[in-house]
């Protein structure tokens, strides 16, 4: 290999990043307080810095050179000159090795010491002093790529909205314990792309798998110290490159390979991405990459005491997407996972941080702008979670078209109802519905709801009904930290039980919400192992929990119960999927009548007659029945009858007029119930349960 030379061209400022042409590379860095950026190179080990050389150009804030006959496998980082004026919102410190934000792979961990930080960690100054000390040994270097990849005859499945169901789920935890595959591929994405898993996805009816943070990440000082890690990776050190430890031998092209698996067997990959915040915490954190290249452009500052930052992210610093180059930085990243990897969609973290502009929440801000008019980024699923602890905060329902968002008040009004809490029948109705007192406006779709009874934040499915309280103990934090209002029930005993009637009423309460998680118009999420009774043993905020608390136990799987449990929940999704009445791509407000006598939707009580506003206002009501109807391209009208009997006694259901030829499809009850054709005017619903009838009516001339 020829020798690299000891002096920089100028190159060019674009792209961002370092970038290999086949003859050298080009280093471009924003800063637009600094006085100067040293480009510093590692041997291979990283141990050793080889040479420090000056950046030798700066335009429009981009500091850059080329550097020739260097290659993909380059080892190096940055040194960042200017102003150590934290009063003033600068921190510059050459002293500390500092990660190029556009990395696209990092070599090494990040190993915490005391010269990570800026400043004198035991100085009375605090943050106002200055530390000398050379970060580089503890920093993890960034690395030279080459983006090559053979993508062959791979296709996005572009699953349509109305026809997506999601799978959240953590990629290590997926595999951990998956004695069948090789140990050095478990939690990797090697791991993710074994055909027997993604043969469960197929047969569950799962569209897309949505992947909790895969960006590079940062384990807590504090985590570390308690022996705990920070396993859900919500604490972001880079946005282009992803977690090494998710890597294995086959480095980046191991997850492209992952995605082109997931794409052959029809699944779209959504990654869940954290651009409201980094891992350098408040002033008084780390100095790891964007506060020491330039704190006062990365981050948004408090107006009037610029030596600290806002903290509307709960994390000590909320990323400054106001700024046109760190907005950039979030669209080149988004870019660069949709092209380089083919991903299929977003979940954003946070969301309403990425929305909020000085004035406050606007679903047409910069960040929302950007993204609708991006000719690659509007063509793919974007998904917000939208809330976050700043001012206004919890905007659900107030995102732009064109976004999907996570609908907590689906998850908790139908935990409320299948608890048997009263007055909630008529918010049953409502998610059932699509939530369209929350999304029908701005011509949204139905699919702008994503609902879901658990996610990875809270309890299990299966916890939810073994648990009236959270077990957070082994966080280290004597259960203080969690949600208290999960709206849960244990059915009569807390945790594990040999009580087979509790057993049985905990078995109905889950199926009863998957299939209203199934069964509702929006988009479905299923959290990954809740199909076969995965628990964490009632720790509701395992996010430090990176063992067998979190791990998928797929011994669960293969048991009867979890056989079942996992038939049942594909049933479900086949029911939807034959069904494109429960799926519609449009709000039902009882203003059509597909068939005589028979609106687009209907609600009934369990006497057949239609719900009256008395009915409604009923608090003890947890009954209900749900009737949907939509012509077919034959011209054939489908019926979709939903028994909804939330009490824990049989309900007998009258079967609302007019007279049809009703199939039952699925009895939640008794999941393994072939359908058969329902005989009579009265259908018994057991306790806790649901009940699926569907009928046509053919199209006469």
């Amino acid at each position: 290999m020829p020798a690299v030379p000891t002096q920089l061209l100028p190159g060019t400022p674009g792209p961002l990043g370092a970038t290999w042409n086949g003859l050298g590379v080009n280093f471009a860095v924003f800063s637009a307080n600094a006085t100067r950026i040293e480009l510093c190179l590692f041997d291979p080990s990283g141990r050793r810095e080889t040479a420090r050389l000056a950046l030798p150009e700066c335009t429009d804030e981009v500091w850059h050179g080329y550097l020739p006959n260097a290659r993909p496998g380059l080892l190096y980082g940055y040194r960042a000159h200017g102003p150590y004026e934290p009063a003033r919102g600068h921190r510059f410190n050459p002293q500390k090795l500092l990660l190029d934000p556009y990395a696209r792979e990092i070599a090494g961990t990040l190993r915490w010491a005391d010269v990570l930080f800026a400043y004198r960690l035991n100085s009375p100054r605090a943050d106002l002093s200055f530390d000398r000390r050379d970060s580089a040994p503890a920093m993890p270097k960034a690395v030279v790529t080459d983006q090559g990849f053979n993508w062959g005859n791979d296709q996005r499945p572009a699953v349509p909205w109305t026809d997506t169901v999601i799978y959240e789920a953590h990629l290590r935890g997926l595999t951990m314990r998956r004695d069948d595959i090789l140990q050095t591929e478990r939690g990797t994405f090697a791991a993710l792309a074994d055909p027997r898993f993604v043969d469960h996805l197929v047969k569950l009816g799962i569209t897309a798998v949505e992947l909790l943070p895969v960006h590079a990440m940062v384990h807590d000082r504090f985590l570390i110290e308690r022996r705990l890690r920070n396993y859900w990776g919500y604490n972001t050190l880079n946005f282009f490159a992803p977690e090494p430890a998710y890597l294995g031998n086959g480095g980046l092209n191991e997850m492209r390979a992952a995605v082109r698996q997931l794409h052959a067997a029809g699944i779209e990959v959504i990654l869940d991405v954290v651009y409201n915040h980094t891992c350098e915490g408040s002033e008084l954190g780390p100095t790891l990459s964007f506060r020491g290249l330039d704190n006062a452009s990365y981050y948004r500052l408090v107006a009037d005491q610029p030596r600290h930052g806002v903290n509307d992210t709960g994390c000590g610093n909320t990323l400054n997407l106001s700024h046109p180059r760190v907005l950039q930085m979030v669209m080149d990243s988004l870019r660069y996972w949709v092209e380089s990897f083919h991903v299929d969609g977003f979940r954003f973290d946070l969301g309403v941080t990425l929305g909020r502009e000085a004035h406050g929440f606007d679903p047409g801000s910069g960040f929302f702008d950007a993204i609708r008019q991006d000719p690659v980024l509007s063509q793919v699923k974007l998904i917000s979670e939208p809330w976050d602890i700043g001012p206004d905060g919890y905007q659900l329902g107030r995102h732009p078209p064109g976004f999907a968002e996570w609908n907590d008040r689906f998850r908790d009004g139908v935990r409320r109802f299948w608890r048997g809490d009263p007055g909630q029948r008529s918010d049953l109705a409502a998610r059932l519905a699509g939530s369209s007192d929350l999304f029908d406006h701005r011509h949204r779709r139905p699919w702008a709801s994503v609902n879901y009874i658990a996610s990875h934040d809270g309890f299990t499915l299966h916890d939810l009904t073994a648990y009236n309280d959270k077990h957070n103990e082994a966080n280290g934090e004597e259960n203080r930290d969690g949600h208290d209002g999960n709206f849960s029930a244990n059915w009569g005993a807390e945790g594990p039980t040999d009580d087979a009637a509790i057993d049985e009423t905990r078995g109905r309460v889950r199926r009863a919400m998957l299939a209203t998680v199934f069964l509702a118009q929006g988009t479905p999420m299923l959290l990954g192992g809740d199909e076969f009774g995965r628990t964490q043993g009632g720790n509701n905020n395992a996010y430090c929990q990176d063992n067998e608390i979190s791990w998928f136990d797929w011994t669960l799987a293969e048991e009867e119960a979890g056989r079942q449990l996992s038939a049942y929940v594909g049933r479900l999704a086949a029911l939807r999927r034959r069904h494109g009445v429960i799926r519609c791509a449009r709000f039902l407000h009882e203003r059509d009548h597909p068939a005589e006598g028979i609106s687009d939707i209907g609600w009934f009580d369990a006497t057949g007659a239609g719900m009256s506003p008395e009915a409604w206002q009923d608090a003890e009501g947890r009954s209900l029945a749900l009737r949907r109807a939509a012509r077919r391209e034959d011209g054939a009208v489908e019926v979709v009858l939903m028994l909804i009997n939330g009490r824990g006694e049989d309900e007998a259901f009258i079967l609302p007029a007019p007279a049809l030829s009703w199939q039952i499809e699925l009895e939640s009850a008794t999941p393994e119930a072939p359908s058969r054709r329902q005989e009579g005017e009265t259908l018994t619903v057991p306790g806790h349960s649901v009940a699926v009838l569907t009928a046509i009516i053919e199209r006469t001339s």
